[in-house]
């Protein structure tokens, strides 16, 4: 069996970087090893990383005395062979156990399901550990509270295994009320129990590797994500920290100097935190490491505590670009509901507080930001607790804050739904009663399963009751780019599948049962499709897109905002964030290399005009964070001529 490495982290922390340095240098270290490099993030750049083309399945990186391949997975092919195999297999279980026809239920298998990242994720990775093609699969995780959600997808499988064998039992429990023996258990359930006891083995035996920079907000972030990701999978074992981008030495410059500081002060943090894990440090070299042998090189001195000896990567013409810019105020919220996307780590929240208190000073407008991402950090920027209910941020009762909580707003709703089935299902006839009876066991099996796009869902729930209260500027501080547009198109599937189980009620509507939970689901349907046709109106949606001067963020938010114009939601702006001031590094020569790079990029920007107002915004010594830092950067913004 292959070993598995995970690596994670918050979003920009250079877990890809890292990912790929690791895997390449220990193919490298001996012929023997076989090594998979698979991305499991939907919104990929390992291609980007590794500067290859990838196909569909693993290919060949071509390095030197190494046998690596990669892979970025494609949720949808994934699941659609995954369906392909299992379909008729599930069919006729459910239509076995319930009251509802193959017919009724196969076109609800056919649509796209939220989650399909992590199920295809978990699918593809049993797949690559049994193949024995492979000594070594390292994963390159989505950031954090995805990667959460894939380690808890052995234990949501169990509880679908559970209701599919509830449901497969149904003969057996009539044959014991009619008289007659107990009927096997379909091999489709043996073959998925033995695959949910492999996943959960190869789970608790792979290395973990936690990936983080000296930032205070991704040192925290990373504290809190480590505690829920083990306090749930108690088999789980650190066993390295890579404190990414770290300065080690400086000069006269007062940013290089600070950064040094800060990645002394996280190394005895890391060293606190997490006693028994490994600490690393990979240096920063003030470039993007791109390609096979230049990431295997960084892997040496990551893993193996060689110096960094990279050369300097020189930039294409573009590098004398020297971007104008003029000095702007910060851009009113003219929209009810305003997105804020982008990759990971690129300061979305901070955007998206910066964007409310500058509405606050200017207009006194009321503002409610509202994080939207399963790991969020609103309690860091705004210095205050923030949970799921709203609370006043920087002293003002017109400034509110909350974070989604998904697994309880599920629970609520869930709780309503199964008190609909119990008052449905216990004054029938005694001629069905027994089939109701077991279609409530068979309900109540159902609504245990947690499923694994319930962020994505729920989200799309929240906002939707945000938007009903009509009162101020809403400000949703979203996920990193996969799972956002997963967000966005979610009203629309959500839509799509009211109308096939409306369908599929309206055969059952003499049953309560059935009359009940159609209501429910065309309630449903009616905020879902109220919201989906707000996205094309400018006074009700904005959307805001972030992004760093660096090249990964660069082609990463390119493909979202050709996405975003395929969804209809074309970007209000485009903030670039953290952009190195020439005059802030003349004196330093890391700092004229970082700013030559950051150049590169904006000329980039500039030249694809990627958005109708570029916004620059300024690099900072320190995370902004409280009242005291969200007045520093909105008092100053800069627009890409």
């Amino acid at each position: 069996m292959a070993k598995l490495a995970f690596f994670v982290g918050k979003g920009g922390v250079g877990k890809t970087t890292v990912a790929a340095a690791y895997g390449l240098s220990i193919a490298i270290a001996s012929r023997k090893n076989r090594v998979l490099l698979v991305s499991t993030d939907p919104a990929h750049s390992l291609a980007d990383v590794l500067e290859l083309k990838l196909a569909r399945s693993p290919k060949a990186v071509p390095l030197r005395k190494a046998r690596v391949w990669a892979w970025e997975l494609d949720p949808l092919s994934l699941f659609r062979e995954f369906m392909a195999n299992y379909k008729s297999a599930i069919l006729e279980i459910v239509e076995r156990g319930s009251l509802f026809t193959a017919a009724e239920i196969s076109p609800l298998l056919d649509t796209a399901l939220p989650g399909m990242s992590e199920i295809a994720a978990l699918i593809a990775l049993r797949k690559a550990v049994d193949s024995k093609r492979y000594t070594h699969v390292v994963v390159d995780t989505a950031p954090f509270g995805h990667t959460i959600r894939l380690f808890d997808l052995p234990e949501q499988f169990s509880r679908v295994l559970k209701f599919l064998e509830l449901a497969a039992g149904r003969d057996s429990v009539l044959a014991q009320h009619f008289g007659g023996g107990p009927t096997p258990q379909p091999l489709l359930l043996q073959e998925w129990r033995t695959t949910i006891e492999q996943i959960t083995n190869a789970f608790s035996a792979s290395d973990l590797i936690l990936v983080t920079t000296p930032e205070e907000f991704a040192l925290q972030e990373s504290v809190r994500c480590m505690g829920e990701l083990q306090s749930k999978n108690p088999g789980l074992k650190l066993k390295t920290v890579v404190l990414n981008r770290t300065l080690t030495r400086s000069g006269k410059c007062l940013l290089c100097r600070a950064r040094v500081a800060a990645g002394v002060k996280a190394k005895k943090f890391l060293r606190g935190q997490f006693p028994s894990a490994t600490i690393r440090v990979g240096v920063d070299p003030g470039f993007p490491i791109l390609g096979a042998s230049a990431l295997a090189a960084f892997g040496k001195h990551v893993f193996e505590g060689e110096p960094l000896a990279l050369k300097h990567r020189q930039l294409k013409s573009s590098s004398s670009y020297e971007p104008e810019m003029a000095r702007v105020q910060w851009p009113n919220l003219n929209s009810h509901i305003s997105f804020v996307l982008g990759k990971g780590g690129v300061g979305k929240t901070t955007i998206s507080a910066a964007l409310g208190f500058h509405s606050r000073v200017s207009k006194a407008t009321p503002v409610h930001v509202c994080s939207v991402d399963p790991a969020p950090s609103l309690d860091d920027v705004f210095q205050t607790q923030v949970g799921s209910a709203p609370v006043a941020v920087l002293g003002d009762s017109h400034f509110a804050a909350t974070e989604l909580d998904s697994v309880a707003l599920f629970n609520k709703w869930i709780a309503g739904i199964r008190d609909e089935v119990n008052s449905s299902t216990t004054d029938e006839g005694s001629g069905v009663h027994l089939d109701l009876s077991f279609e409530r066991r068979l309900l109540s099996a159902l609504l245990d399963i947690v499923p694994p796009g319930l962020n994505e869902v729920m989200a799309i729930f929240h906002i939707s009751d945000l938007r009903s209260t009509g009162k101020g500027k809403i400000i949703i501080d979203m996920a990193p780019t996969g799972h956002a547009l997963e967000l966005l198109r979610m009203p629309e599937r959500i839509v799509s599948w009211c109308r096939l189980l409306l369908k599929s009620l309206a055969a059952h509507r003499k049953l309560s049962l059935a009359r009940n939970a159609a209501v429910q689901v065309a309630e449903l349907e009616l905020r879902a499709r109220e919201l989906s046709r707000s996205f094309n109106r400018p006074k009700e949606v904005s959307v805001f897109s972030v992004m760093l001067p660096e090249p990964l963020p660069d082609h990463e938010t390119e493909r979202l905002l050709s996405e975003l114009n395929r969804l209809g939601l074309k970007s209000q702006a485009l903030f670039v964030n953290r952009v190195l001031f020439q005059r802030d590094a003349a004196n330093c020569e890391g700092c004229r290399i970082s700013h030559a790079w950051q150049s590169s990029v904006l000329a980039k920007v500039r030249r694809r005009a990627l958005a109708r107002d570029v916004f620059v915004v300024q690099n900072f010594p320190r995370d902004i964070a409280g009242k005291k830092g969200l007045r520093t950067i909105t008092q100053g913004l800069w627009r890409l001529k």
